[in-house]
């Protein structure tokens, strides 16, 4: 019986494409890239943005990094707020919350902008612990957060007892390394075939398929 629920945030809690998308799209051109197709950019929707970048173009580490600080120029300016709530997420947290869990969020986004998206559309007050990565490049994998969250909840020996949200493949493996079942979520960024093959222990075609699995 799980006590706690940690959730992603980009793809999971709020439809965040088309802010991320344009933003790396934005750093890309800085770079001298001209990448037109804003749904190949979906994949760096979840994962650090600095392996991201390294892995889908190539980069060295340096360049990586300096694409990350031109992301970052548009997105804090714009991007941040082209994004939304998915439909029923609020009353999802509401309900979860009314059964009695403990929720939170585990977000490989650096936490500042983590804590101003759930400023932002007003969802704060649900979770009892917020965790990202740090803009310094510390604790960036999702892991690491995951784990800085269990340990803020002071749930380090009742691991059986919490679970991760996620609709990527890294949500599913960061859970999994560190010892909590994950539910990995379809109407995400990530396809059916990277969650199946991640393993989760359940995939929720909607927002209303998560509500159901908690009772």
């Amino acid at each position: 019986m799980y006590r706690a629920i940690l959730f992603d945030l980009d793809g999971t809690l709020t439809a965040s494409a088309e802010g991320i998308t344009k933003s790396v799209q934005y750093a890309l051109h800085r770079l001298g890239i001209e990448e037109t197709d804003l749904h190949k950019l979906e994949a760096f929707i979840g994962p650090p943005l600095l392996d991201q970048f390294m892995e889908a173009y190539g980069m060295d580490q340096a360049s990586a990094g300096q694409a990350v600080v031109y992301y970052r120029e548009r997105y804090t300016r714009q991007g941040i707020y082209e994004n939304r709530p998915y439909e029923g997420i609020r009353e999802l947290l509401q309900e979860l919350k009314g059964r009695g869990y403990i929720l939170g969020v585990a977000s490989s986004k650096p936490i500042v902008y983590v804590r101003q998206i759930l400023e932002y559309f007003q969802l704060t007050s649900f979770f009892t612990v917020i965790e990202g990565s740090q803009m310094d490049g510390s604790r960036v994998t999702k892991g690491d957060v995951i784990r800085e969250a269990i340990r803020k909840l002071r749930m380090e020996d009742q691991l059986e007892q919490v679970a991760m949200v996620g609709d990527r493949r890294h949500d599913i493996l960061g859970a999994r390394e560190v010892g909590i079942d994950c539910v990995a979520v379809a109407y995400g960024y990530g396809s059916m075939e990277e969650l199946e093959q991640a393993g989760p222990v359940m995939i929720a075609p909607t927002v209303g398929g998560l509500e159901r699995f908690f009772p």
